[in-house]
């Protein structure tokens, strides 16, 4: 009889759960895993077999989510253990639920066909925005005037140069806290998907090293299809409330390095 798994862990992360287990791969020598979960309370299902002691729980959106796993051992043989003691993790909800947006561009639903140029239309990035992406909001429209692909120097299509997303927004008047940026991805080049450099009014906010993805997101726009390969990852950080100012400011996403990521939205929200 296999051994059960042991030391089951999930952390919770934005959009995804991490599962981490301890196991005796070869004592008996095991075929796979067998992971169970019940999200948000539902009858307890299979979700996926792997062969790694590792599992990312991903897709689950941008509200909290809370999922109960267990784990079966199948050897080789086809013998499964007793099922693991049972763990609970809980996803990290997204700014873009939980707070109040200030200014956004597209929707955050793991898409990105409202965004110009989608979903494969890449290719007239240079004629389209020559002069990059320039976007007001309450002026523009995503669909015309926000390009779904951000490419970066890797990119030969693009020009093999660094590109630069602007946002323009209005204030009334400054936060009383710092606001935060969302970047929702649909997906990433998967060997080279670079940095991006955010900066608020000038001031430097941060650079993000994006993580690897797919190499898909350039033709493909919908991640919620059942069996995508599309990867979606998120960018959310605090903005500093210092850099703003009453009337127009300026948000830049700057790519110094890497290949293309395709967007599904961005946002500035207010924190609750």
């Amino acid at each position: 009889m296999p051994d059960v798994v042991r030391r089951l862990r999930a952390t919770g992360e934005l959009g995804r759960i991490r599962l981490s287990w301890e196991g005796e791969a070869y004592h008996p020598l095991v075929d796979h895993y067998a992971i169970y979960a019940s999200v948000d309370g539902a009858d307890e299902a299979l979700l996926a077999q792997t062969v790694y002691a590792t599992f990312v729980h991903s897709g689950l959106g941008g509200r909290a989510r809370s999922v109960r796993y267990r784990i079966v051992t199948v050897d080789a043989a086809g013998r499964r253990s007793r099922p693991s003691s049972a763990v609970t993790g809980t996803s990290v909800e997204s700014v873009a639920v939980s707070g109040a947006p200030i200014a956004t561009v597209g929707s955050f639903d793991h898409k990105s066909l409202e965004l110009a140029l989608a979903p494969n239309g890449y290719a007239q990035f240079p004629t389209r925005f020559p002069n990059d992406v320039d976007f007001t909001h309450g002026v523009h429209a995503p669909g015309t005037d926000w390009a779904y692909l951000h490419p970066g120097p890797a990119d030969a299509w693009a020009g093999r140069k660094a590109h630069r997303f602007t946002l323009r927004f209005g204030l009334d008047a400054v936060p009383a806290a710092d606001p935060w940026l969302a970047i929702w991805l649909i997906d990433t080049h998967a060997t080279n998907p670079g940095t991006v450099t955010i900066a608020l009014n000038g001031t430097p906010v941060r650079d993000v090293a994006l993580e690897k993805g797919a190499t898909r997101g350039s033709l493909e726009g919908d991640a919620t299809l059942p069996g995508t390969v599309l990867k979606p990852s998120y960018v959310e950080l605090a903005l500093p409330r210092a850099a703003l100012a009453p009337g127009e400011n300026t948000l830049t996403i700057d790519k110094p390095a890497g290949s293309w990521h395709a967007y599904d939205a961005i946002g500035i929200f207010t924190h609750p």
